[in-house]
């Protein structure tokens, strides 16, 4: 599925970044194609173009401050909390799946089913081995629970 997020909170300096690097982590993880403007106290970043918007299957809004919903007008909308796209990320793309009508597993059989397939069919344990990226203990999120933890 193709999905837009929003994250927000008043600084918008690093739960917003942590945010939206969760989403977009999560949502590469899960075969589905994400793009996330982040909106603080200095402006928005990686703004979302109408194009974006209007290729959207649902639009996810993790904020702790108002955010302007007028562009998404035609798009189903899940909102939630900067604090859910960190800690409960798969819940807010489970719900975005649900209110785009659930055919996640439709889209994801076109690009990524015949390695979901292979890997459910080895050992489902390895859900843990499935992350991309590369090593998270690197990552802005790991590097800033470091700083704020």
């Amino acid at each position: 599925m193709n999905f837009v997020a929003v994250t927000a909170c008043p600084t918008g300096i690093a739960h917003s970044q942590m945010a939206a690097e969760n989403l977009e982590q999560t949502a590469a993880e899960q075969g589905h194609d994400i793009e996330v403007e982040i909106q603080g106290a200095m402006g928005a970043e990686n703004e979302l173009s109408a194009a974006d918007i209007a290729d959207a299957d649902a639009v996810i809004i993790a904020a702790d401050t108002a955010v302007s919903q007028d562009r998404f007008d035609d798009v189903p909308v899940v909102k939630g909390t900067v604090k859910s796209a960190v800690n409960d990320v798969e819940g807010l793309l489970a719900e975005a799946v649900d209110v785009a009508g659930g055919d996640g597993e439709t889209d994801a059989s076109q690009s990524n089913e015949p390695a979901e397939t292979g890997d459910h069919s080895d050992a489902s344990g390895d859900e843990p081995q499935r992350r991309r990226g590369g090593d998270r203990s690197k990552g802005l999120v790991a590097q800033l629970k470091k700083l704020l933890g």
